[in-house]
């Protein structure tokens, strides 16, 4: 039995990975983390990026709902001001809740930014961001 498939990523302006989580269930276990193709995630994260971008000049909103498809797999986007874009890699999750997925992460991010020693371009690596992230992931989709 598969379980589903919830991949995040965090994309800064030059379009370099700044954050990466797997939110699925069984993200944990490693016999599972070896069933799962995570360079197809990648991959498909990596190609909807410019279907991110012209969303991003399409729409006047920061979420952009359902930017791409692969197979069974759906891409929705975020972009905040600073274009900045949440992508999360599912298998067809309600948009309301990715909505108010997006909304919580994206305050997350902003406590993240007010912290004085974080340099903009640079990976966030606080466990506290992670296990929060997966927290709100829970929440959401559980």
């Amino acid at each position: 039995m598969t379980s589903p498939v919830l991949h995040f990523v965090i994309v800064g302006q030059n379009d370099h990975p700044i954050f990466e989580a797997d939110l699925s269930s069984k993200a944990g276990d490693a016999s599972h983390r070896e069933e799962r193709p995570q360079y197809l995630y990648h991959f498909v994260l990596h190609a909807a990026l410019d279907a991110v971008e012209e969303q991003e000049w399409a729409s006047p909103s920061m979420h952009l709902g359902v930017v791409d498809r692969f197979n069974n797999f759906q891409v929705s986007a975020y972009s905040t001001a600073a274009h900045i874009r949440f992508m999360l890699l599912h298998d067809g999750r309600s948009d309301d809740a990715i909505k108010s997925f997006f909304k919580d992460v994206h305050e997350l991010y902003l406590k993240v930014m007010m912290n004085p020693f974080f340099t903009f371009s640079s990976k966030i690596t606080s466990a506290s961001f992670h296990q929060k992230l997966k927290q709100q992931a829970r929440l959401y989709f559980r």
